[in-house]
């Protein structure tokens, strides 16, 4: 537990210094939204694409991590759909429990792994991104459109986002220049390297801007759901899955991270633009946020 602990550590008290940051207003103005623009559309996909680039990806056993992740996800979707009329909820507020139940912080995988294992952790965290990412999108619009939360013109947008989303381009990239043997030439590599490490400090930092605390004061049926399944159902799953497939420890640790990861911070932007539940969403957010600091840690310990 105090290997798990000094791991995760300080990833924690980095979301926990963005939170007093968010409460202070500091800095002032527009920076924080601006900051979280240039990690997603920057930063971010600079760390996956240096990552996968240059990663043996042949050492990451795909297939088996791919059956334990979407397996899982596939199953509490379908799970959730299921139930859906014995929730009760509002069709926007059914959007926001099925992204508070599927969705997953990035950031926060991403760094985990690296603390848990290193570069060997970060591989296996790029290629659950890009295994993760398409899936978890095209579900969250798919729930969209079926709950009829949004029109003709928002269906459109949401296509068209989806098809432009940095995280998975970069995937794609990353994958494509391994395959091709080409990699990152020259200056190229350290480059895009060097802008990917600082992807995951402010994310972090920016994950605990984007809390709200006084939406924890909303406890409903969605919020019960979606956090039974996140942080307890979906871990517990994924790691039974992982232990059937025979996934190695490196492999197995990064599945189990990732399953129980809190909801994503920009879940919360996806409710507003799509007719979602947007304060479902956020107490959510920071509800997941702040019981993964304890939770996370308990799941890791399982496995040692």
């Amino acid at each position: 537990m105090e290997g798990v602990g000094s791991a995760l550590g300080p990833l924690f008290l980095l979301i926990l210094l963005g939170a007093g940051l968010g409460r202070w207003r500091q800095p002032g103005g527009d920076f924080w939204p601006q900051m979280e623009r240039l990690i997603y559309f920057l930063l971010f996909p600079a760390m996956l694409v240096s990552t996968l680039a240059g990663a043996d990806v042949g050492q990451v056993p795909v297939a088996r991590l791919a059956l334990a992740l979407l397996g899982a996800l596939g199953l509490f979707g379908l799970l959730l759909w299921g139930l859906r009329q014995r929730l009760g909820l509002e069709p926007a507020a059914f959007t926001s429990t099925l992204q508070g139940a599927l969705r997953f912080n990035t950031y926060v995988g991403v760094a985990g792994a690296a603390a848990l294992h290193g570069k060997a952790g970060t591989t296996v965290a790029a290629v659950a991104v890009a295994l993760l990412v398409p899936m978890v999108n095209v579900l969250c619009v798919v729930s969209f459109i079926a709950a009829g939360t949004l029109g003709t013109a928002s269906l459109g947008r949401s296509l068209g986002a989806l098809a432009r989303n940095p995280l998975i381009l970069a995937c794609l990239a990353g994958i494509g220049l391994n395959a091709s043997g080409v990699g990152l030439p020259g200056w190229s590599a350290p480059t895009v390297e060097l802008l990917g490490r600082a992807a995951l400090p402010l994310g972090l930092v920016a994950v605990g801007v984007a809390l709200r605390p006084a939406a924890l004061l909303r406890l409903d049926r969605g919020v019960w759901a979606a956090n039974l399944i996140k942080l307890v159902l979906m871990p517990a799953t994924v790691l039974a899955l992982a232990l059937l497939l025979g996934l190695d420890p490196v492999s197995r640790d990064v599945a189990l991270l990732f399953a129980a990861l809190p909801t994503a911070t920009s879940a919360y932007i996806l409710a507003r633009q799509l007719g979602g539940d947007a304060e479902l969403m956020a107490a959510l957010i920071t509800g997941q946020t702040l019981l993964a600091m304890a939770t996370l840690p308990l799941w890791l310990k399982l496995v040692g």
